[in-house]
């Protein structure tokens, strides 16, 4: 670490033409290098995210949790069979991955059909969906209108057993992201949905939660 830090020190000098007394973190942060050894944190994260960008049946993938073949036949060399002091004495990249992968939401698929244009499910069914969203200066502006429509729009479709109401949100806190989801049906509490994640947006979160919702 400490010959990684000369050199990045040096770097940002040379970038800068500062003087060679100059303190690091200043100059850093004006050259807009973040610190090495953050640098090297968020390369670790990445790797270990890397074998779930693999086939479905390599190897690796075979090993993970997430992955388990539907065959009732159960492999001995899968990493859920191994016991905590077994996983604690390997200490290996696979069980750091592993561990790691409950933050990782499922992606989309872009080339999926319900992606094209015409193929998806509010096109095929436009007349089935209705989105109420609110933006903060309409919220600040009209709070107390916006409120009242919302309720009655709830006690209007509250009692049908045809419509599901939908609550959906996200937010962020200490790098974690949490999507939850309410849904209900004739006025009852059908499910509630919360998923936690890592290394991922509020909006990738907020459109996690809209999917959930849907699906």
């Amino acid at each position: 670490m400490k010959i990684l830090d000369k050199m990045q020190r040096r770097a940002a000098i040379w970038i800068l033409g500062a003087f060679k007394t100059s303190l690091s973190e200043s100059i850093e942060a004006i050259t807009g290098i973040i610190p090495i050894r953050f640098h090297l944190q968020k390369i670790a994260k990445r790797l270990q995210m890397q074998p779930f960008k693999l086939p479905t049946n390599y190897i690796l993938r075979n090993l993970m949790d997430d992955s388990l073949p539907s065959s009732t036949s159960q492999n001995p060399h899968f990493i859920s069979s191994l016991t905590k002091h077994q996983a604690s004495v390997i200490k290996g990249h696979l069980i750091d991955s592993c561990n790691t992968s409950y933050g990782i939401f499922p992606s989309f698929s872009l080339l999926n059909q319900e992606f094209s244009p015409g193929s998806c499910i509010i096109d095929i069914f436009p007349d089935h969906f209705s989105f109420n969203l609110v933006t903060k200066k309409e919220k600040e502006k009209n709070d107390q209108i916006r409120a009242q429509e919302l309720d009655n729009m709830v006690f209007l479709n509250s009692s049908s057993s045809h419509i599901a109401l939908v609550i959906s949100d996200a937010s962020i806190k200490n790098n974690i992201a949490t999507s939850i989801s309410h849904i209900y049906i004739a006025n009852q509490l059908i499910t509630k949905t919360v998923h936690h994640a890592a290394f991922v947006t509020s909006t990738e979160a907020e459109l996690f939660a809209i999917r959930c919702s849907i699906n």
